[in-house]
């Protein structure tokens, strides 16, 4: 704190900072101060202007915006899991049942006259291999489904991407689309949460994959691509070969509880471009030159 006011003066330059004081009774109140000096034309301080401001009740409202927007935000992903129920359920059930027959299969070489320990060796690899797959498939579940606040930190975006596209395979599968991943390797790292950034990808795929649900004649196809921006910034695209967007209400796909899905509630772009710009990013849509459109976001 000192620091930040004897900086100036050294520099003769304003300065402007934010702090916490703790009151005597306990209460805490949140201060702005903004100020500069003035020196003489000797270079001597001669006079201190400033001003201080309690901005306690603009703090307050903020913290309770951020934490309406959490939660929010966490009722749309519970939301949305629900709605991806049986293509989670068949994402554990597939590594299950590949240890249920890895492991009668091991029974049956064992119980021989002369047991087949290669077999056998070999079944318990493919099931200790399958119980991590159906493993990391709840850990992702349960990060997306939990309640928490936001924890900004270094991410490999490619890898936030990847870890929602597994997550997304029962999905995909059922709407018989096919999903592709262009994923540039020289990014840098992203300073964001993992759980709203996985969110935000996950929500743009289930629209892509419900653009595409009535296409016929034609590939249904989507992809996931990064690439690298000037200025160190990442930008993600996720492009679908659906059925567009209606030039009527484009301006509105944006706005909270407006949908053109039977089931929708209305709030997932909303969401997800409040997370994007929380993240100091812009989310944004386009329509392809074919068929389809391509949601962009960067960071």
């Amino acid at each position: 704190m000192l620091e930040i006011v004897h900086k100036p003066r050294r520099e003769q330059s304003e300065y402007e900072v934010d702090y916490r004081l703790v009151l005597p009774d306990g209460t805490i109140r949140y201060v702005h101060a903004i100020g500069h000096y003035v020196f003489n034309a000797a270079g001597d301080l001669v006079e201190y202007m400033g001003t201080v401001m309690d901005v306690t009740e603009r703090r307050q409202a903020e913290d309770a915006v951020r934490k309406a927007q959490a939660e929010l935000a966490h009722i749309a992903r519970v939301t949305t899991m629900g709605e991806m129920a049986a293509s989670i359920a068949h994402e554990v059930d597939q590594p299950l049942s590949g240890v249920v027959i890895n492991a009668n299969a091991s029974l049956r070489f064992l119980t021989r006259a002369v047991p087949n320990l290669d077999e056998v060796r070999d079944g318990l690899q493919a099931i200790a291999r399958d119980g991590r797959r159906a493993s990391d498939v709840i850990a992702r579940i349960r990060a997306l489904a939990r309640r928490t606040v936001t924890e900004k930190g270094p991410l490999d975006i490619n890898e936030v991407i990847r870890e929602v596209v597994a997550l997304a395979e029962g999905a995909v599968g059922r709407t018989r689309a096919r999903l592709r991943t262009e994923l540039a390797g020289d990014l840098p790292r992203v300073l964001g949460d993992r759980v709203e950034l996985q969110q935000v990808v996950l929500n743009l795929l289930l629209n892509g994959l419900d653009a595409m649900h009535a296409v016929a004649g034609r590939p249904r196809e989507l992809v996931v691509s990064t690439q690298r921006e000037a200025s160190d910034r990442v930008r993600v695209a996720v492009q679908d070969s659906g059925s567009g967007i209606d030039p009527q209400f484009a301006d509105r796909m944006f706005d909270a509880f407006y949908t053109t899905k039977r089931d929708g509630l209305g709030m997932g772009l909303s969401i997800s471009r409040s997370i994007v710009e929380r993240h100091g990013g812009r989310l944004w849509a386009v329509p392809n030159d074919g068929p389809g459109t391509t949601f962009y976001f960067t960071l």
